[in-house]
């Protein structure tokens, strides 16, 4: 686990769906795809790619990335925090396992006030992100296998929280100790917040 599965990642902006997914994917030796950098990387900048197409075209873009994301087993997917209000991405997360990461204005407010790079939380940050977050959570619950709340947790602790409710929905896999056994090798400081080296994120 997720070693023979679809494990995806859901959740609102600066929840730390890619810190977490990584150190996921470390410890259970499954392939990590963060869809935002992979767009980022084929297509440029998120912000730019809004601004020459706006918020549909970007939508498009990430529903095909996800496609291919979740084309083989063996993954932990980071989706960007809008991902699921397209009907081509929610229809993927069908037979993947997806886990909602929520968390609340107070947690995320240091990270989106010093981070320009969001399109969408453009010019009030903190009101934009309550109002998306309202939103959308409805959708996020409605996707979601298992919802985990990431407040005041650090990367490592969030992750073990993530491997313990995909043990619980598990059916056919490892006990909740083999999944948890990589615990002491994680960075012991660091938060869901700190997505260092996930600069694409934008939505």
């Amino acid at each position: 686990m997720p070693g023979n599965r679809r494990v995806v990642l859901v959740g609102p902006m600066a929840v730390g769906k890619s810190a977490v997914g990584r150190t996921l994917a470390r410890r259970t030796d499954a392939r990590f795809v963060d869809t935002d950098r992979v767009i980022a990387e084929r297509h440029g900048s998120i912000p730019a790619i809004f601004a020459r197409g706006g918020e549909q075209a970007f939508r498009a873009l990430e529903a095909e990335v996800v496609g291919e994301a979740l084309a083989a087993d063996g993954v932990v997917v980071s989706l960007g925090g809008g991902a699921v209000l397209h009907p081509g991405t929610r229809a993927l997360l069908a037979d993947a396992v997806v886990v909602f990461l929520d968390t609340d204005l107070a947690t995320v407010l240091p990270r989106i006030r010093a981070d320009t790079g969001r399109p969408l939380l453009a010019g009030r940050p903190a009101e934009r992100w309550q109002e998306l977050y309202d939103a959308r959570r409805p959708v996020y619950a409605a996707v979601a296998t298992a919802v985990v709340d990431t407040r005041g947790l650090t990367v490592a602790a969030a992750a073990d929280a993530v491997l313990r409710a995909l043990a619980g929905n598990d059916t056919q896999n490892s006990s909740p100790n083999d999944l948890l056994n990589d615990t002491l090798n994680d960075t012991p400081n660091d938060t869901p917040n700190d997505e260092s080296g996930t600069d694409p994120h934008g939505d």
